[in-house]
């Protein structure tokens, strides 16, 4: 007869603490919004960076040619080492020589580039600890974060100086228990591109306070002229950084998943338990698309520049667009980016009296104009919001006409307009405001 071993009386299954606390803000957001179209209006969504939504803008034939070789090859279709086969690490070394000198050693492959910003995370910090990121700033930080018991503190930008660090701000929020502070350049939800004297200000913060950073350049190929990227890991002297970036918006495949870390250490300040932390993480999901990472080498090497070029030419020109029309749009104050693919937009609100905040106003703009962007509070940035740049130039304009129209059917200029300056109010010339 057997014997009943000792268990449970009854189910109780319950999440674990890491799923629990891992929360997608901007989702949340968004899913939280009464977000109803306007059934006689197209909905237009500029809320969504993801630069394929549309079908406007889609990778040259080289890149697609290497992935259909990829297929071909018997190579493609086995496990790879946990960081990545060699010769994909060796192309990522040479495709990225900009950053400073780089061994295939020092590139750790990764599924997409938030996957590559949850490796240096996790590979860094501790529960318990801190990272610094930007506010406004791209939410999937803390999303990664959080569930890992590790806090967030947020420094602010200055969107009246091209959304610049606060310096003085980011240097009062570290502490003993800050692990690492995150860069965005260029920046998501900004545009910003910062030159080589603020960045070297961000490093004088992180070296006399030795904490090492995390720079996200995904969009470091992303500059529109008159502007020059600057890796930080480039003028780094003593701080180690850990850079992520990736194929996603580049090369306009951000559905392949293919990111990686590149370890910047000169003075091997992380040591070897940081390379070996990256490496054993890497090792959970045994490595990035294979059939990627084979085609990797023919896509870095043989993708024209002819093709980069038109694709930022397309998004800058994008850029001046809506720049020039929203500038038209009473009670909004748009932010000319300097690269990416986004515009931060400023709504004043106390033009707006029947509008509580950035949320409802989107919320309506949907209702009234089946425009859709995305509210300041998935950035941590109330009073603002941000449109994508990568549709189409007919979808753009339409969207900021409606914008335009919507803002003056709304905007009650009063005597609330009396004290602010000219410039920042502005009443288009031909529709009439009610």
């Amino acid at each position: 007869m057997s014997r009943r071993t000792p268990g449970r009386k009854e189910w109780d299954v319950r999440a674990s603490t890491l799923a629990r606390n891992t929360h997608n803000k901007i989702r949340s957001i968004v899913e939280n919004l009464r977000v109803e179209p306007n059934p006689q209006k197209e909905l237009i969504a500029l809320s969504i960076g993801d630069p394929t939504t549309f079908g406007n803008l889609n990778p040259p034939e080289q890149v697609l040619q290497a992935v259909r070789e990829s297929v071909e090859s018997h190579s493609s279709r086995g496990y790879a080492p946990a960081k990545g086969h060699l010769e994909a690490r060796q192309a990522v070394a040479e495709y990225s020589a900009h950053q400073g000198d780089i061994e295939p050693d020092d590139v750790i492959l990764s599924s997409g580039a938030s996957h590559a910003i949850e490796l240096a995370i996790s590979a860094i910090a501790d529960s318990g600890q801190n990272i610094l990121i930007p506010r406004p700033g791209f939410m999937i930080y803390q999303t990664l974060s959080e569930g890992l018991g590790i806090s967030i503190k947020f420094y602010n930008l200055l969107p009246d100086e091209q959304w610049k660090v606060d310096i003085d701000d980011l240097e009062s929020q570290i502490d003993d228990d800050t692990a690492a502070i995150i860069v965005i350049n260029p920046s998501n939800p900004c545009g910003s591109v910062y030159n080589k004297d603020h960045l070297l200000e961000i490093l004088d913060v992180a070296a006399r306070n030795h904490v090492p950073i995390i720079a996200d350049e995904i969009y470091e190929h992303f500059v529109f002229s008159g502007h020059k990227f600057h890796a930080l890991s480039s003028l780094s002297v003593d701080v180690p950084v850990l850079t992520c970036s990736g194929l996603t918006k580049r090369f306009l495949v951000p559905g392949w998943r293919m990111g990686w870390v590149i370890i910047h250490d000169r003075h091997n300040i992380l040591g070897k338990e940081i390379r070996n932390g990256l490496s054993n993480l890497a090792s959970r999901i045994l490595g990035p698309s294979v059939l990627v990472q084979r085609a990797l080498p023919s896509i870095l090497k043989y993708t024209p520049q002819t093709f980069f070029d038109d694709v930022i030419l397309f998004i800058e020109n994008q850029a001046k667009l809506a720049y020039e029309e929203l500038r038209r749009a009473p009670g909004l104050r748009p932010i000319m980016p300097q690269g990416a693919m986004y515009m931060m937009i400023e709504i004043k609100m106390v033009l707006f009296p029947n509008i509580t905040n950035e949320c409802q106003f989107v919320e309506r703009l949907v209702k009234e104009q089946s425009v859709f962007c995305l509210p300041g509070k998935c950035f941590e940035y109330p009073n603002y919001m941000r449109i994508v740049l990568t549709v189409p130039e007919a979808y753009l304009r339409e969207a900021c006409q409606r914008i335009i129209l919507f803002c003056t059917e709304h905007v009650d200029l009063g005597d609330k307009c009396k004290d602010m300056e000219s410039n920042e109010v502005s009443v288009p010339q031909d529709i009439e405001v009610s």
